[in-house]
């Protein structure tokens, strides 16, 4: 079929909306019609040449939301006009998937960033050349999308689809980092380095679990005040001096979990200083320089460091629950939201990449 979609080429500021041709579904897969998608700081770094070598020309885009428009041959679960959510892609045979961490697939990497199937193949062409599509299983910056069954989350036909394509990976990553990857439970202390969709979806994880003190950092004045307003009891400008030791006397001693979601190596080591006797520091993304933990205090203090993918959460069974937290009032993610045209997205990237927006998303259509 033809239809249009956001094209990253090397050299180029932002993707450029440009007409494409998109196969039919193959064996497992469905095509989507894509209502919206979010946008991520993943989706900026791959376009910059900053991801692990995915090749360009490609179409980006991982959180989408739309409604099933065809299925191919074997799919059981989902039907036409059938609404879903989009996450990343997984091989549902290795250990981790049959685990339920389908975040940790050994597959994981070519299959979210190698931009085509797993057989060498691509769905996306343009003029009879190849495109690079797939991407984390979807290439939804996108009118319509192919996704893999198992990776495409029914959702009720009544929720409001624009809004809920960032489950896929910016609000599963934050709100799981707190639920299932760092474990917090009630009474417990959280510092959340960096409040952007996956900080605040932390921040508001945190006080659905009844953490006790929850901390909140960034330099920019606005995104603290949201992140009181949804649950931060505290929160520190990171420009200040000594933020470790202002943690260590908020909470009288440190914190029992802190959540690094920044690249700066830096907050690395204060998100490891921060920490309570035998308290874990989780990041979502590898430092962008030089960086080696203090093993000693690691040692001494029986601390941890804990990489996190996905908030460490099987998406088909944690975004109904998110779901049904957003309708109780609980976990208003949708407060860190801005929409734009899906013509606009060379501004959405623009203001993504300057700070001035939390979770841009691209409506495609209604």
């Amino acid at each position: 079929m033809r239809t249009e979609a956001a094209i990253s080429r090397a050299g180029v500021s932002v993707p450029v909306l440009e007409p494409v041709d998109l196969e039919a579904p193959r064996a497992g897969e469905v095509l989507i019609r894509i209502i919206a998608s979010g946008i991520c700081h993943t989706d900026l770094g791959v376009h910059a040449g900053r991801g692990p070598g995915t090749p360009l020309p490609a179409v980006l885009g991982h959180e989408g939301a739309g409604v099933v428009a065809d299925i191919g041959p074997g799919v059981t679960t989902l039907a036409v006009g059938d609404h879903v959510v989009l996450s990343g892609s997984s091989c549902g045979q290795c250990p981790s998937c049959r685990r339920n961490f389908p975040s940790y697939c050994r597959e994981a990497m070519p299959r979210n960033f190698g931009a085509q199937r797993m057989d060498g193949s691509s769905a996306l062409s343009q003029n009879g050349g190849r495109l690079g599509g797939h991407f984390f299983g979807q290439s939804s910056f996108a009118r319509h999308a192919l996704a893999n069954e198992r990776t495409a989350v029914k959702v009720a036909a009544d929720l409001p689809l624009e809004r809920l394509g960032p489950l896929g990976c910016g609000v599963i990553t934050g709100a799981g980092a707190i639920l299932f990857s760092l474990g917090v439970t009630a009474g417990q202390s959280v510092a959340v380095f960096g409040t952007g969709g996956v900080g605040l979806s932390a921040v508001m994880a945190a006080r659905l679990v009844g953490a006790r003190d929850i901390i909140a950092i960034d330099r920019i004045t606005s995104r603290l005040q949201l992140a009181r307003e949804l649950g931060a009891t505290h929160t520190l400008d990171a420009a200040a001096p000594d933020i470790a030791q202002q943690i260590i006397e908020i909470t009288r001693g440190g914190v029992d979990r802190s959540l690094n979601t920044t690249r700066a190596p830096a907050v690395f080591t204060t998100a490891m200083q921060c920490l309570a006797m035998q308290g874990v520091a989780g990041f979502v993304a590898a430092p962008g320089g030089e960086w080696q933990p203090a093993m000693f205090p690691m040692l001494a203090g029986g601390r941890r460091l804990q990489g996190i993918l996905g908030g460490d959460a099987a998406p088909q069974s944690v975004i109904p629950v998110l779901i049904d937290y957003h309708r109780q009032g609980r976990l208003p993610f949708d407060r860190l939201l801005r929409f734009y045209d899906f013509e606009d997205i060379g501004a959405a990237f623009q203001d993504m990449e300057h700070g001035e927006v939390i979770k841009p998303v691209l409506r495609m259509s209604a």
